[in-house]
């Protein structure tokens, strides 16, 4: 097991997504018992990144159903084509009976992201993005595809993958689960990573980032989580604040450069007046 772990974080590493021991294990238990992983914590922290990751690392597809209030089933599992089966029907009067049955065959189905990770011939990874944002009746809907691999569309029958996909769902906890949706998946708990962890992982993103400024980025955004803000940057702030950054370093940080980069992070107007409360220079040393 510990070999394994090991392997994992060597494998995300490699495609660019530094790891923790958690997170290597979560994968490999995820893969190898073929169960689906929910992943839940703060916003920017990096869990529709470990899908992407894992997508690379297998070498598979990746297939995103990014979840929004009023998701159902015509948009994330299948529809059916009605022009196409209007224009057959319009097409059929003309020339004799109707066999309604005969609308209804995969020649007149719309596959969604659901369904057409199913049927792919290699497995992808399956990411189903933000689902606390779809309705409580949506989670309905994923119980028999998370707990089987299988969906059933009543005029077809049941249709089940030839291989599990690696099914991966992100939250951002702004709504609870189900229990039911919880039960069919392992999880997985991703927070802010530690200081040297973050460094890292910035580091690795923007690859000319010196690290003394690596550093001074780092130590800053852990104090503006620190002040409660209403939209806390997360890892991926970080990573786009020091690209902003690197635009200023020859010429030296100043409060103005400092107050014209922090768009990266700061993402509200209350929480402007947050960081002003506290000012500036707490955040870094301006000359």
């Amino acid at each position: 097991m510990t070999e394994a772990v090991e392997q994992w974080l060597d494998r995300l590493k490699n495609c660019g997504y530094i790891a923790d021991t958690n997170v290597a294990a979560a994968v490999h238990l995820s893969n190898h018992l073929n169960r689906p992983l929910l992943v839940e914590g703060p916003a920017g922290v990096g869990k529709t990144s470990l899908a992407k990751a894992l997508a690379k690392v297998t070498g598979r597809d990746l297939v995103r159903l990014q979840c929004y209030q009023g998701l159902d089933a015509t948009h994330a599992l299948y529809d059916w084509d009605y022009p196409k089966q209007l224009l057959t029907l319009r097409a059929t009067n003309e020339s004799g009976a109707v066999n309604v049955d005969s609308l209804y065959t995969w020649n007149y189905l719309i596959e969604r992201p659901l369904l057409q990770s199913l049927r792919m011939s290699r497995a992808p990874v399956l990411l189903i993005d933000e689902v606390e944002r779809a309705d409580e009746d949506f989670e309905a809907l994923l119980l028999e595809l998370l707990g089987e691999f299988q969906i059933t569309i009543p005029e077809l029958g049941t249709i089940r993958a030839h291989e599990p996909p690696l099914v991966i769902l992100t939250s951002n906890r702004t709504r609870e689960l189900s229990d039911a949706l919880r039960r069919r998946c392992l999880y997985l708990w991703l927070d802010y990573p530690d200081p040297i962890r973050e460094m890292l992982i910035v580091e690795t993103a923007v690859p000319n980032l010196n690290q003394n400024l690596s550093a001074q980025i780092v130590a800053a955004v852990k104090k503006i989580r620190d002040w409660n803000l209403l939209k806390p940057p997360g890892v991926a702030e970080s990573i786009d604040w020091a690209q902003s950054l690197l635009l200023f370093k020859d010429a030296g940080m100043t409060e103005d450069m400092l107050r014209w980069s922090l768009g990266a992070i700061v993402k509200t107007q209350e929480d402007w007046s947050i960081i002003d409360s506290h000012g500036l220079r707490t955040l870094w040393l301006i000359s």
